[in-house]
């Protein structure tokens, strides 16, 4: 009898003792990582080649206690080396573990090579030479604490690597772990499987090796055992003999299909690859299929499951896409799976309760480092069918009619970026705007009285509904969340994706980011406002006041200013308006871009302008300006520095974002300024429900008798 060990992934334990009993292994012992057992030369032969679960199996050798390194070099000298393998014969040591001692796993493996060489030398035997790729045996010592347990690992590479696998996708999983999701999903061979997301094909094709009796082990070319002086050579290949005629049996009489799907052409091509070197092109079938258009491959045929391991993101409120996925994921298991079951594995539990469905079993399990759970789901028979309209239908139904009608508004304006949904019903109170091919669904905190999870769940519809209606890709829509804006809290860092695109409004051309920032970098309800300065701007020396990435100098510059001054604090969005000014073709010494607090510049100056923009905050108490600021406050002292500014003639077009803001009219005549509002001439049809997002006026001298 063989004393040994299976090696196995965090969670998976219980299941491998169960298989390894299964395969007739004695007096099996569970541990953290893998399980003890014991078994003939024939069940060691066995368990490398039928074991799904196992990542290694090991031939333990010595243990020994590491009080010092000569510990370990004596404990490893006690083995009898030259007896269990020729020095003809490659090696190479595989150590893990430290201690007090032995603080460098180098330093481990060096001193056991030693002592495994010197076992030779000792013996006038040659010496066996060190390989570290493919060596003709693999020794494994790992170090716990003062103990050093030593063992011949027969597997050689590790058993993950079945053979079939040369191509895998973006972040596949071992074909282990990928074994015993099959086995705890509850499908049951004979009955159809389907994988909606199947990436590289790894948990159709393992689980087509278990309906088909195809041992894991049948398609590998190197092994660890095979430079061991042990090695039965007649043994090994009987079993592998009867291997291959157990799997050319299960394939003949196998009957059931499998079904993969991704949305990548690329992915499908590898994991058709993979399929054909594991043999099983005939009974799994491929197909390019977003799983947002997913359906029952079989709706006449028999229930069976469905299987996958979807992609999961680190933060969810920075996925979108991936809560859309899980929404309509969730959607069409009900609507065209009724009777099946679902089984998803993932390190996301955040991201499976968009499914809205409820797990009637679950398991953990690590996926590397990843705490991952597996939840297994009953589909009601009496659901198919039941649930074919859309997600939250009344926010759907008016995202369609707005839709229908601005698409073909902005196309004649000559715009490629609007809002399209702007909290039109008060149960979906996001915003929702077009930013060429992408979408951008900005959720507005909802007030604490009500249910955060309602809440929660509401958005989860929002984004499946938007990406439905607008049959958007599931990597096209972007997620934000505001709260009530308090200053320059608009411009606060998200993330650091640097992904910008280019987009056109009217004759202009600007950069946007959608993800980096709270706010895109072009305000959407100034478009008019913009296009105004544009027509105002020809031959006049144009100043833009809290510029942020300089929009409306860009108008001003098309629009044939003479001059543009662009005044920011930010260093950040004036590097950003220089490059919207060089993507029109406007740079050079007529276009000036200034870093500055901007009260304190004003005050400072004294150039004359003809035409000035100014957006200031609504409140302000950054500590790069000297003095906090409020608009409604302060407007009028603001005036009066534009005015020393302002040419005879010119014009000042005032704009800010404060609700029910009132103009001092008096004050400003006393400043020799008149006001008139054109907060009507500046509003866009993709803003009619939000009258009060701006006002805007333009300011100007007031006429002599």
């Amino acid at each position: 009898m063989n004393s040994l060990f299976a090696s196995t992934a965090r969670g998976l334990e219980e299941l491998l003792k169960t298989e390894l009993e299964g395969l007739g292994a004695q007096a099996c012992q569970v541990v953290q990582g893998g399980v003890h057992y014991q078994g003939d030369s024939r069940l060691l032969y066995q368990s490398l080649m039928w074991s799904r679960l196992a990542s290694r199996i090991l031939l333990p050798l010595n243990e020994c206690s590491v009080y010092s390194d000569l510990d370990l070099y004596l404990g490893v000298q006690t083995i009898d080396w030259p007896a269990l393998f020729g020095p003809d014969a490659t090696f190479a040591v595989h150590f893990s573990g430290l201690n007090d001692v032995i603080r460098n796993s180098q330093y481990g493996a060096l001193k056991v090579k030693d002592a495994i060489v010197d076992s030779f030398t000792r013996k006038n035997l040659p010496r066996p030479n060190v390989e570290r790729e493919q060596p003709d045996l693999r020794i494994n010592v790992w170090l716990n604490k003062d103990t050093a347990s030593i063992a011949l690992d027969l597997s050689g590479e590790g058993l993950h690597q079945r053979g079939y696998r040369d191509s895998t996708g973006a972040a596949p999983i071992k074909e282990t772990l990928a074994s015993a999701i099959v086995m705890r999903s509850g499908w049951q061979p004979g009955t159809p499987l389907l994988d909606p997301m199947c990436g590289s094909g790894t948990l159709l094709i393992e689980a087509a090796m278990i309906a088909t009796d195809r041992a894991p082990g049948l398609h590998r070319k190197h092994w660890g055992f095979l430079g061991w002086a042990n090695h039965d050579v007649d043994l090994w290949k009987e079993i592998t003999t009867e291997a291959q005629v157990r799997a050319r049996k299960g394939l003949g009489e196998y009957t059931s299909r499998f079904y993969g799907s991704d949305n990548d052409s690329r992915v499908i091509e590898r994991a058709r690859a993979n399929t054909r070197r594991a043999g099983l092109a005939d009974i799994i079938s491929y197909e390019v299929r977003d799983v947002a258009k997913l359906d029952n491959p079989l709706p006449e045929g028999p229930t069976g499951t469905v299987i996958s391991n979807p992609p999961y993101g680190e933060r969810l409120d920075s996925e979108p896409a991936l809560i859309a996925l899980h929404s309509l994921l969730g959607r069409n298991m009900k609507s065209h799976f009724g009777g099946w079951n679902l089984s998803l594995f993932s390190a996301s539990p955040d991201l499976l309760s968009c499914l809205q469905l409820r797990a009637d079993r679950q398991f953990k399990a690590k996926n590397g480092p990843l705490d991952c759970v597996q939840k297994n789901y009953q589909l009601s028979a009496t659901s198919a069918g039941a649930q074919s309209g859309q997600i939250a239908d009344d926010y759907a139904n008016r995202l369609r009619k707005n839709i229908k009608k601005l698409d073909k508004w902005a196309r004649q304006e000559g715009i490629e970026c609007y809002r399209i949904y702007d909290a039109d019903l008060p149960d979906y109170n996001v915003a929702v705007d077009r930013y060429g091919e992408w979408v951008v669904v900005q959720e507005y905190a909802p007030p604490k009285t009500v249910d955060a999870n309602k809440a929660r769940q509401r958005l989860f519809d929002v984004i499946a509904a938007t990406m439905s209606v607008l049959e958007l890709p599931s990597n096209r829509l972007i997620l934000k969340t505001r709260e009530r804006q308090k200053g320059n809290s608009q411009y606060q860092k998200m993330d650091e994706k640097g992904d910008f695109m280019e987009v056109s409004e009217y004759n202009a051309r600007l950069w946007v980011n959608l993800t980096d920032y709270l706010d895109t970098g072009l305000f959407l309800d100034h478009r008019i406002a913009r296009q105004m300065l544009g027509k105002m701007s020809k031959g006049k020396d144009f100043l833009n006041l809290f510029a942020y990435t300089g929009s409306a100098t860009v108008h001003a510059g098309l629009g044939g200013a003479k001059t543009t001054t662009t005044v920011d604090m930010s260093r950040t969005y004036l590097e950003w308006a220089e490059r919207n000014l060089r993507l029109n073709g406007l740079s050079g010494r007529a276009h000036r871009l200034i870093q500055a607090d901007c009260l304190g510049w004003l005050r400072e100056t004294d150039e004359q302008f003809d035409l000035i923009f100014i957006d200031p905050p609504t409140f302000s108490n950054s500590k790069r300006m000297e003095e906090s600021f409020d608009v409604q406050r302060d407007h009028l002292v603001l005036m009066k520095d534009l005015k020393r500014l302002l040419r005879q003639g010119g014009t000042i077009m005032f704009s800010n974002n404060k609700r029910g803001f009132k103009m001092d009219f008096d004050g400003l005549a006393n400043l020799g300024l008149n006001a008139q509002e054109i907060t009507q001439k500046t509003q866009s049809q993709d803003f009619a429900r939000n009258r009060q997002i701006h006002n805007c006026w333009l300011v100007t001298h007031v006429a002599k008798d």
